[in-house]
């Protein structure tokens, strides 16, 4: 039976905890503010009685314990009715299922991510960004195959390899260890189908001569424009039998794995309660920084291979996921997740991606368990920004025009976020239509700051401030060299890329002008010339210099790609995601040999259906 850790409170009475507002104000003037979450050593204010009436949540059989205990600080109230909740912590669904979310509903999940939650898809994406950005960008995960299409393949290399060679086996949508196995001889290869083979990392960094790997936990709070953030702390999950490469000890799990799932079930696992402690088979991310700076190691340069490795990741998610959005989601608002990313140090202190689980365990056996998960989910709640809502967004809809697609939500309105405006369009056609652009053209898109830039802007500073101990890695100062990957350009992730470089080392200045421009209230749309792109005079100065496209400068930015068709046969690929499909009939000036059309981005079509359980991730292991 597990044993679930409550939540420690602070020394003294509730009373002597410190009290904090229950709402947080923004940054900027005219607009909302958002609730407030807490650790346990805190409470939270009681709003007034009427918005106190709007705090529900609808929970979920997979809601865990350090969920419901923050939103609980927080005055939230458990609701089963499918219109008035405002935050949920469950199950990833179908993709047709989010189009049941209202507007002012919050679910942990985006659509399609899928496609770096199961193992399988996981590694089809990396393994195309390899073939087209190259092994020097994607070498950090292990040869891979999946059967049955990779067998004739895998049978080639398994014979090119030697007979001394370690192949893992996985399910590619099991978790907590289950189906995994390490192996050395074909005969060994299970039948079942589909399956995983992979080259085993079979030379880990080793701490008191056992292996272990590291949970990092990464959080996604948009996806246009894209918004990543890392936990700063994490949990080190060690086997509990020390490591042996020889061939006979293969079939020992609490030797070759590093589940705590797995190893709980070794009568010699020892526990660890302190944050702090190098002890046990579970250790902080801290402590294990802690441990290798001691003995000289650069943990720095360790910790920026792996945001290398998260920025990538996410990016190879990017395009299938904001097509499915586009097509099921009204809002982007109702849209957040945390990812578990599972990384193992080689004997050179290299990271590589074992698997990332898109609903990573929060379950707390241990006071560093608690620790480490209730810091985190206090901070995850708060970068998700819930607003409240208005009394007329929770009213319930008629029968009629409930959703049958889900229990989540009911009735269909129409997306409350304001249209672009056709200058706004403008705007976005003219960079997105540039084949080749140098950076003294692209950081022209801050002259003039569109109502939608202003929000998008502000919105994004807003969260910035309330990232307790997550750090953000994307957008930042030096993240400019992700955005070739993208498989499609976006206007916003060009415009948050320019504000961080311009402002990054002097954000204060950034801060003050979106102040000003609030207080105007040019983000709530404006008639003022001086924010109309196409009525400012630098519009033609800022054409970029036209190029040879055959052979680009080096300096340049490519911001159009060629793209390869996708199978369709997936129930959530229907359709594709053009981000320039609405505006290119306007105006722009493009450079030569490209146009509004041509930039635009066929999004790639999942292949998998999503229509039985069978094909869904498994939830993760507890950790």
């Amino acid at each position: 039976m597990t044993v679930i850790i409550e939540e420690p409170m602070s020394v003294g009475t509730e009373d002597d905890r410190e009290e904090r507002p229950a709402l947080v104000p923004s940054l900027f003037p005219f607009i909302p503010p958002t609730l407030y979450f807490s650790t346990a050593n805190e409470k939270v204010e009681l709003l007034p009685a009427e918005q106190r009436r709007l705090l529900k949540w609808k929970m979920s059989t997979v809601t865990p314990n350090v969920v419901k205990h923050t939103i609980g600080r927080s005055h939230f109230k458990v609701t089963k009715k499918s219109h008035d909740w405002l935050g949920c912590w469950g199950h990833h669904m179908k993709s047709l299922c989010f189009k049941a979310i209202g507007e002012h509903q919050k679910l942990n999940h985006f659509p399609g991510t899928f496609q770096i939650g199961r193992k399988d898809r996981l590694w089809r994406n990396l393994s195309k960004m390899q073939v087209r950005f190259g092994k020097r960008e994607f070498n950090f995960f292990p040869r891979t195959f999946i059967l049955p299409q990779d067998i004739k393949l895998l049978r080639k290399a398994w014979e090119d390899g030697g007979s001394r060679q370690k192949w893992i086996i996985k399910p590619p949508a099991s978790a907590r260890g289950i189906g995994i196995q390490v192996i050395h001889k074909w005969s060994q290869m299970p039948r079942k189908r589909p399956l995983l083979v992979q080259k085993y990392l079979h030379k880990p960094y080793l701490i008191s001569g056992n292996k272990f790997d590291l949970r990092i936990y990464v959080y996604v709070t948009s996806y246009d424009p894209l918004r990543v953030y890392i936990f700063t702390d994490g949990l080190v999950r060690f086997a509990s039998c020390k490591y042996s490469s020889s061939m006979k000890t293969l079939s020992n799990k609490f030797i070759h794995l590093t589940n705590y799932s797995v190893n709980k079930k070794n009568s010699e696992y020892q526990t660890n309660s302190d944050d702090k402690a190098c002890q046990g088979h579970k250790w902080a991310l801290k402590a294990l920084w802690q441990y290798l700076g001691s003995r000289g190691i650069n943990t720095n340069l360790i910790w920026e291979k792996i945001k290398d490795i998260v920025i990538k990741t996410i990016i190879a998610s990017e395009p299938y996921v904001n097509s499915l959005l586009k097509m099921h989601v009204r809002s982007p608002y109702s849209c957040h997740e945390l990812f578990g990313f599972d990384i193992m140090l080689d004997e050179n202190l290299k990271p590589w991606i074992l698997e990332v689980n898109i609903s990573p365990s929060l379950h707390s056996n241990t006071a560093l368990d608690v620790s480490i998960k209730g810091q985190m989910i206090r901070d995850v709640l708060n970068l998700a920004g819930f607003h409240i809502p208005q009394k007329d967004d929770v009213v319930a809809p008629c029968s009629s025009t409930s959703s049958s697609t889900s229990s989540l939500s009911g009735g269909k309105r129409e997306r409350s976020k304001p249209d672009l405006s056709p200058d706004e369009k403008v705007k976005r056609a003219f960079y997105l239509t540039q084949r080749y652009a140098e950076q003294d053209f692209l950081c022209t898109v801050l002259d003039v700051l569109t109502p939608d830039d202003v929000r998008v802007l502000a919105e994004s500073e807003d969260e910035l401030s309330r990232r307790g101990e997550f750090e953000r890695i994307f957008p930042s100062a030096t993240s400019s060299r992700y955005q070739r990957f993208f498989e499609c350009p976006r206007y916003l992730n060009i415009l948050l890329d320019q504000w961080e470089q311009k402002y990054w080392s002097s954000r204060t200045k950034g801060l003050s002008l979106l102040r000003s421009l609030c207080q105007e209230g040019i983000h709530l749309g404006t008639s003022d010339p001086a924010h109309i792109w196409s009525k400012c005079s630098h519009v033609h100065k800022s054409e970029p210099p036209r190029q040879d496209l055959s052979s680009p400068s080096r300096s340049g930015v490519v911001v159009s790609h060629q793209h390869r068709p996708l199978h369709d046969d997936d129930d959530d690929a229907h359709g594709s995601d053009r981000e320039l499909a609405s505006v290119s009939s306007l105006p722009v000036s493009p450079s030569p040999g490209s146009s509004a059309t041509s930039s635009a981005c066929s999004s790639p079509q999942p292949s998998l259906s999503q229509s039985s359980p069978a094909h869904q991730p498994h939830h993760n292991d507890p950790v």
